[in-house]
């Protein structure tokens, strides 16, 4: 109740403009959204890019943090990069912030900027994002004008970003659809599956966070138990989902939101990376968005049940790194990911990482940082050389 009863107290404030990176194109959206704006970086020698990469970031995050990552990849591929729906430049409250930042205005108080997600009961405005690009579509358009060819595109993905980009590849698609462009996918830390705080927060929250996916998992969905269990998993999950989704969405409502919405807590922070510098970049970027509508936190669960259903039809190739003692996306999801898609193709290859719990990997100390990024440019490499797919 402290962790809930924080926000009504939670304020922040701007004082620098949004870390920006590369050139801007401004995309119009429909249905009154804020104009997408998608972020390209161009190698040297932009004819001779043998391909494009599209950085996806993740949950209440923005892709102004991943500007040296972009200047990596640039090396050789055209990059490009865009906030997700209510996320960085995406986000009305931010752009606005931005904006008068930018036109001599001092601090801005963004603490707002989470009413954003008022519409996010699922992933389906992320994923539109990610498709029209808006982001996929331009970052094509871009990479075609650079040259005669139509290049192949990779798609470099972390945790929330990661289950949006999965299960947005994953849906059948027409032969002419841009995601038949997409050579692989990199997925950093994927979210799929439901977080376990550590310590003694988690001796109160797993169990019920435990609960609550127990229960979507079987909510009209038999498991192939024994029929005694199975009376009693869709006996408990017709009370239990109904229940919690109504009160998710009622802690959502105007006038209940502004002290019900529960502030990021402040192991978060610990378990990103190994960088005590990282560390307090990430204390002062209030252009992370600090908190998050338990609507769009329920639907988030929702979307990782949904794609845990379907994900061994799979079939882009992938390239996937977490590690073991995460608990912000666990290892047991990306097992199971991997255990019924591993198969789906020769190239699909797996980095676990035993020993470790941080969650960013692109974020970590040198040299660990740099190793991550030659690991995914050589798996990259490595795609482009592959002359036939049988997906």
């Amino acid at each position: 109740m402290l962790v809930m009863l924080s926000g009504c107290v939670h304020q922040k404030f701007v004082t620098e403009p949004y870390p920006r990176w590369g050139d801007e194109s401004s995309i119009s959206q429909s249905g009154g959204n804020v104009p997408l704006i998608l972020r390209t970086l161009v190698p040297l020698e932009p004819t001779k890019a043998p391909a494009c990469v599209l950085l996806v970031h993740g949950m209440n995050e923005h892709i102004g943090r991943y500007g040296e990552v972009a200047h990596y990849f640039s090396r050789q591929f055209l990059v490009a990069g865009f906030d997700f729906y209510a996320h960085g430049l995406s986000n009305p409250v931010l752009q606005q912030a931005d904006q008068a930042l930018a036109a001599g205005a001092g601090r801005q108080e963004v603490g707002d900027a989470f009413l954003a997600q008022s519409l996010l009961h699922d992933l389906e405005p992320l994923r539109r994002t990610l498709d029209l690009a808006l982001a996929l579509r331009q970052t094509i358009a871009l990479c075609d004008a650079q040259s005669d060819s139509k290049r192949p595109v990779f798609i470099v993905s972390h945790s929330l970003g990661a289950l949006v980009a999965a299960s947005y590849l994953i849906q059948v698609r027409n032969e002419d659809d841009p995601a038949k462009r997409v050579r692989g996918i990199v997925f950093l830390a994927p979210a799929f599956a439901v977080s376990e705080p550590p310590g003694w927060r988690g001796w109160v929250a797993n169990p019920l966070i435990k609960l609550s996916f127990h229960a979507e998992m079987h909510f009209l969905h038999p498991q192939n138990e024994p029929l005694p269990l199975l009376l009693f998993n869709q006996l408990f999950s017709l009370i239990t989902v109904p229940l919690l989704d109504g009160m998710f969405e009622v802690f959502s409502w105007p006038g209940l939101r502004s002290f019900l919405t529960p502030v990021s807590p402040a192991w978060v922070t610990d378990y990103l990376t190994d960088s005590e510098a990282e560390k307090a970049r990430l204390r002062a970027d209030n252009w992370i968005v600090r908190r998050s509508l338990l609507r769009y936190v329920k639907g988030i669960e929702e979307e990782v049940v949904r794609f845990r259903r379907k994900m061994d039809q799979f079939k882009i190739p992938y390239y996937l790194v977490y590690s073991a003692h995460d608990p912000i996306t666990p290892a047991w999801g990306n097992k199971d990911f991997a255990r019924v898609t591993l198969k789906n193709h020769s190239d699909n290859a797996v980095l676990a990482l035993p020993n470790l719990h941080y969650h960013q990997h692109l974020f970590l100390k040198e040299p660990a940082r740099t190793e991550f990024l030659k690991n995914i440019e050589q798996w990259m490499e490595h795609r482009l050389r592959t002359r036939s797919d049988s997906y």
